[in-house]
């Protein structure tokens, strides 16, 4: 049984129905509805934050999904799971995939910007300066691209930004 008939809370509940009933009336092959199983499944464990289920369920999804703006969201959902693992790396490896088939996914440039500055922050720990300096002016041109697809978000980089100059 699929994770997504399993959800316990109205929210979940809610969604399922409604994500059940436009592809219901909205034409989409068999593939895409699988796609779209997964994903939602997907979604769910990393709520509840079973990581594991939820990268094999994503990546079923991506095996799945041949749109590049619905894989854009998989590929970004996977970022995430890296990131809160701690896996930076491999977490700008998904955001940047996710980059490339969808330019207009704003988290993910945040994202990718909170990594840059947590790597200049820890460049600063080892006394490293210059370095810290790059990561910090990366961290500056993500968040300014995030900002530009969403003005009324990020506000606290927006302080970052004009509090060091970089604006």
């Amino acid at each position: 049984m699929p994770r997504s008939q399993k959800n316990d809370n109205f929210i979940d509940k809610t969604f399922t129905i409604i994500a059940d009933i436009l592809l219901r009336i909205v034409p989409t092959s068999q593939r895409e509805r699988e796609a779209f199983t997964y994903y939602r499944d997907g979604m769910s464990a990393q709520a509840e934050g079973e990581y594991a289920e939820a990268l094999q369920n994503y990546y079923e999804a991506m095996r799945l999904e041949i749109d590049p703006y619905d894989r854009s969201y998989i590929l970004y959902n996977i970022g995430l799971i890296h990131t809160s693992n701690g896996e930076h790396a491999k977490a700008l490896e998904y955001y940047f995939q996710a980059l490339e088939r969808n330019p207009s996914l704003p988290q993910a440039f945040n994202n990718v910007a909170v990594i840059c500055h947590y790597r200049g922050e820890q460049a600063i720990q080892q006394q490293d300066i210059e370095s810290s300096k790059a990561w910090f002016n990366q961290a500056a041109e993500y968040w300014k691209q995030a900002i530009q697809l969403a003005p009324g978000n990020y506000i606290e980089a927006q302080n970052w930004l004009k509090i060091t100059g970089r604006i």
